[in-house]
C-alpha cells in the first residue's frame, strides 16, 4: 500500500511521545505540556443555559461563528489590544489557535512557498507547513530569544508568503519588544507578505513586561493576521475555541478551508466562551497569582544549578527554555528524566534546535505543592546526571 510522503516528512508530535513515557512510569510528575491548572469561570458554565433553550442551536451555524461571541470579541479586541477592526477586516471563530494558524497558511500559500519562523519555533507551526506542501524557512533569535529583524528581512524571497511571531513565546517564554515586533510588521508591509501574530498567552506576563499586540499598528490591518486562544487564559483547552482576525481578502478563502475542516467552531463551545469573556481577565489575573508564586519558585530552585543549566529570560507565557551544559541528546535525556527521576520536560529538538542540549519546562499546569516537588525532581536528576 502506498505511503503518504508528505506526512512521512512531518515530525511526530512530541507531547503524545512523552505521555507515553509518563505512562510507562507511574507517578512522574509532568513539566511538559503547556495548559493552565485552572478550568473556565463559572460564567461559561451559566452561558451553557442559553444553549440548551433554543433548539436552533443543535443546527449548524455561521462559518465566522455565532453573533454573541464575534461581538464579545470584538469589544475585548478594542478595550484590551488596541485592535479596531474595520470594514477591510473579519473575525473568524476558530478550533484553537492551531487551527486558525492552518487556516493562514492554506488561504495565503502554494505549493512550494515559504513562511519564516523565528527558533525556536512552536511545533504545530512547522508541522502544518509541512503538511501544505510548504517551506518552513527558519531564523535564530538572539542569546535572549529576541526577534532579529535583519536576520529576518535577510531570509526574505519572492516565494516568501509570512513570518510568524509568538509573543508570549512557546517554546522560551520570551515577550518580544515592541520595537522589534514593530520592525517585523514593517518590513512584512515593504516586502508584501503576512505578519502572522499568535498571541494565545497574551495575559501571561511577568516583572513588568507587557504584551504588544501587531494588529493595532496604523496602517496593518491588510497585512497582519492575529491569532487569539481562549485555551490558556480561561482554562479553556478542552473546548477548543479561538479566533483569528484577517484581511478580508482572505475572508473567502479561509471561509471555504474552515467550512471544509469543520463547518463551525462547537456552537456549545461557543456560547461557553461567551460566558466566559463576560468574565473577564479579571478571572486569568486572579489565577496569574499562583503561576506568578510557581515561576518564582521554578527559577529559585533552578538557579541552584547555574552551574549546569543556563535559563535565558523568560518574562511571559509559562515556559523555560532551558540551556543544558552537556552534549547529551536531548530526548535521552528527557527519557533518563522521566524514568530514573520520574520527571517529564520537553526536548528542544522538537523546537528545530538540534546543535545544543535544550529542554522546555512548562510550570502552568501545576499548583505550587506539586510543582514544587516536581522541579525538585527535574534539579536532583540534572545534578545527578550531569555530574557522572
Amino acid at each position: 500500500m502506498y505511503d503518504n510522503l508528505r506526512m512521512q516528512s512531518v515530525q511526530t508530535p512530541i507531547i503524545p511521545v512523552v505521555g507515553e513515557l509518563i505512562r510507562a512510569n507511574p507517578g512522574t510528575i509532568s513539566l511538559g505540556q503547556g495548559v493552565a491548572y485552572y478550568g473556565p469561570p463559572p460564567e461559561a458554565g451559566e452561558y451553557l443555559q442559553r444553549f440548551w433553550s433554543d433548539p436552533q442551536n443543535h443546527k449548524y451555524k455561521l462559518v465566522q461563528g455565532i453573533p454573541e461571541l464575534l461581538e464579545a470579541i470584538e469589544k475585548k479586541l478594542a478595550a484590551e489590544n488596541g485592535i479596531r477592526v474595520g470594514p477591510d477586516q473579519r473575525i473568524v471563530v476558530t478550533a484553537g489557535a492551531n487551527m486558525g494558524f492552518v487556516n493562514a497558511v492554506l488561504a495565503i500559500t502554494d505549493p512550494g512557498d515559504e513562511i519564516i519562523l523565528n527558533l525556536p519555533y512552536y511545533f504545530n507551526h512547522e508541522m502544518a507547513i509541512a503538511m501544505a506542501d510548504g517551506e518552513a524557512v527558519c531564523v535564530p533569535t538572539d542569546e535572549n530569544y529576541q526577534l532579529q529583524p535583519e536576520a529576518i528581512e535577510n531570509a526574505v524571497t519572492d516565494r516568501t508568503r509570512a513570518v510568524v511571531t509568538i509573543s508570549p513565546n512557546n517554546p522560551t517564554g520570551a515577550v518580544y519588544a515592541e520595537n522589534l515586533l514593530r520592525r517585523v510588521n514593517d518590513l512584512c508591509r515593504r516586502h508584501g507578505i503576512y505578519h502572522i501574530s499568535d498571541e494565545a498567552y497574551e495575559y501571561f506576563t511577568y516583572d513588568g513586561a507587557r504584551h504588544f499586540s501587531p494588529g493595532a499598528i496604523e496602517g496593518s490591518s491588510a497585512h497582519t493576521i492575529s491569532l487569539f486562544s481562549l485555551s490558556k487564559a480561561y482554562g479553556f483547552a478542552s473546548w477548543r475555541i479561538g479566533w483569528m482576525v484577517v484581511p478580508e481578502r482572505l475572508f473567502m478563502p479561509i471561509r471555504k478551508i474552515q467550512d471544509t475542516v469543520l463547518i463551525c467552531a462547537p456552537v456549545i463551545s461557543q456560547w461557553a466562551a461567551v460566558g466566559a469573556m463576560h468574565a473577564g481577565r479579571a478571572y486569568c489575573e486572579d489565577r496569574l497569582r499562583e503561576t506568578r508564586e510557581i515561576r518564582r519558585l521554578v527559577l529559585q530552585r533552578l538557579a541552584e544549578i547555574a552551574d549546569l543549566v543556563t535559563i535565558p529570560q523568560a518574562d511571559g507565557a509559562f515556559y523555560l527554555l532551558a540551556r543544558v551544559h552537556t552534549d547529551l541528546d536531548p530526548m535521552l535525556l528527557a527519557r533518563r528524566l522521566i524514568e530514573e527521576y520520574n520527571v517529564a520536560v520537553i526536548p528542544g529538538t522538537t523546537f528545530g534546535i538540534q546543535d545544543r542540549c535544550l529542554l522546555r519546562i512548562a510550570y502552568g499546569a501545576l499548583q505550587k505543592d506539586t510543582a514544587a516537588e516536581g522541579i525538585g525532581r527535574l534539579v536532583r536528576g540534572l545534578r545527578a546526571i550531569l555530574d557522572k
